[in-house]
């Protein structure tokens, strides 16, 4: 008799993100991201991440180890990103993306440099989520305090940050290369579903499966929408004048915004373990906007999948990866130009100093 139970691996203890030409897993063994090579390779590096909430106990109670996890998750998924951008790149690409002032940068600032873009780059993105999903929501929703309920106005900045963050998936969904990230991202889910099955993780098998996921990114930026909406109007019923003193509204919205993606990362739990009227509700929103966010993998995506997949559930997979010589693409400083020979000059030169040693790749990525 079929036993569901016997085969299937529990859920949720998988996790992934979609990466440029890769994806990276975080399951029982640890994390570990796959990166399809210009050469056709599957470059598999297992990563040095270890949740702070495996320190402090304290960080795994409900609410705060989702506030903790998300940050954990942008911080780290950011990192992969960049890594597997430089990995998929030919070495054509890479030189033609190095400006001038790349080479100035790298030659001053050395290893210091990756880290330095990277927090950057970050931050720039955060400021442009703040101001597309919280400034212009609320500044649009001010344009109506005079038609509308002022109780209604969460309501009204909750339908604009959606009808924002619909309209940014669908104009960045025309983009190739976000083409091909969402079909890696398919390939992530397809990959998951079947784990948690407990089939036997082959191209044929996970193509069986649906590339909806109802733990997925996507899902947890609605819900968090929802919570969003339902908190912010419930304080503006009990407290209707609060909005007026615009530094204390600020104040609030600040300090409930842990508290909403709390509130979003336990509703996404549990929709993975349990299905009921409710969860499937608060859930078809992200499910069907998945169908921007997710694509149809083709075979060779769903490989990277599966290699990543592995690394982080199947012991000898994670053995190998990390056996494997770590490969990073990193451009190589330009050779000095030779100076205007002497014959002084030629004899005295020794040969070392025109050919650069090969050193191995050392310092693999360091995780958060």
């Amino acid at each position: 008799m079929k036993n569901k139970k016997d085969t299937a691996c529990p859920a949720a203890n998988v996790g992934g993100q979609a990466l440029l030409e890769g994806i990276m897993m975080n399951g029982p063994l640890g994390a570990a991201m796959s990166v399809r090579m210009p050469d056709g390779r599957i470059y598999t590096q297992i990563k040095d991440f270890v949740s702070v909430k495996k320190k402090y106990k304290i960080l795994n109670l409900p609410i705060i180890r989702g506030v903790v996890t998300f940050i954990e998750s942008m911080v780290f998924g950011y990192k992969c990103l960049m890594e597997s951008a430089e990995l998929s790149m030919t070495e054509e690409e890479l030189a033609a993306e190095s400006s001038k002032l790349d080479k100035w940068l790298e030659k001053h600032l050395g290893p210091k440099l990756q880290s330095v873009i990277s927090a950057v780059g970050m931050v720039l993105g955060v400021l442009l989520s703040v101001a597309l999903f919280l400034y212009l929501p609320s500044l649009i929703a001010d344009l109506t305090l005079g038609w509308i309920d002022k109780r209604l106005i969460p309501l009204v900045e909750g339908l604009i940050r959606i009808a924002v963050f619909i309209l940014y998936i669908y104009l960045t969904s025309k983009n190739s290369y976000i083409k091909r990230e969402y079909m890696y991202h398919g390939a992530e889910h397809k990959s998951i579903f079947c784990y948690e099955a407990g089939k036997p993780l082959t191209v044929e098998n996970v193509k069986g499966f649906k590339r909806f996921h109802p733990r997925c990114g996507t899902s947890f930026i609605f819900v968090v929408l929802i919570v969003s909406i339902l908190i912010f109007t419930l304080v503006l019923v009990l407290f209707p004048n609060i909005r007026e003193y615009r530094p204390v509204w600020v104040a609030i919205k600040l300090l409930a915004t842990p508290l909403i993606m709390g509130i979003g990362y336990e509703f996404i739990r549990l929709a993975g373990k349990y299905q009921n009227p409710v969860t499937k509700l608060l859930s078809a929103p992200g499910l069907l906007m998945q169908r921007l966010t997710t694509l149809e993998p083709t075979d060779d995506i769903i490989e990277v999948g599966i290699a990543a997949l592995k690394a982080v559930t199947d012991e000898e997979c994670c053995k190998a990866a990390k056996a494997a010589p770590k490969e990073k693409k990193t451009e190589e400083p330009e050779e000095p130009k030779e100076k205007e020979e002497t014959p002084a000059e030629n004899a005295e030169t020794p040969q070392e100093s025109i050919e650069a040693p090969e050193s191995p790749q050392e310092n693999e990525a360091e995780s958060v």
